[in-house]
């Protein structure tokens, strides 16, 4: 088979929304650093909306982002945490798929931490070939239709990869 087509992963983004800054705020970024050891980055709301009491820079959640093997070991267990299965719609259509996690102490190999209490993460999966950073460059090509990832291609990956059940 051509190297060219595999599929590996890019990245896995770690998010917790909290909706209010202060003490729900800097538990979510001690559970994230906890889990990865990586520094959480805040993320801001950049519109007003007076009825939820968003106002523009008001930090509102935070993420993390894994890349490589890292990224790769982190998943496989964050899968296991859902039971090994996903339902299909959880893919989009470039191969990509995301999915919420409840309670953080589903994931294996995580402790409970009473500071932090019980709050729930979402997870999104980047999927990519070799070639992909072609579009990360300045001038911004296009992939080609035939090397893009489709919602098929990426359910075999992480059917093989990760023993995952998709219904």
């Amino acid at each position: 088979m051509n190297p060219m087509r595999d599929i590996r992963v890019e990245k896995i983004t770690l998010n917790v929304g909290v909706g209010e800054p202060g003490a729900k705020l800097d538990k979510a970024v001690k559970l994230l650093k906890n889990m990865t050891g990586e520094k959480p980055v805040k993320t801001t709301s950049t519109k007003r909306i007076p009825t939820w009491g968003a106002r523009p820079d008001l930090p509102l959640a935070c993420k993390v982002t894994l890349r490589k093997e890292k990224a790769k070991e982190l998943l496989s267990r964050l899968l296991k945490a859902v039971g090994n299965k996903l339902p299909e719609k959880k893919f989009d259509k470039f191969g990509n798929f995301s999915f919420g996690i409840e309670e953080y102490i589903l994931i294996p190999g995580v402790e409970y931490d009473v500071e932090v209490g019980i709050i729930g993460l979402e997870v999104a999966v980047t999927l990519e070939r070799p070639g992909f950073r072609v579009k990360k460059k300045r001038s911004s090509s296009k992939i080609g239709i035939k090397h893009r990832i489709t919602k098929e291609e990426s359910i075999e990956f992480v059917k093989k990869t990760f023993g995952m059940v998709v219904s």
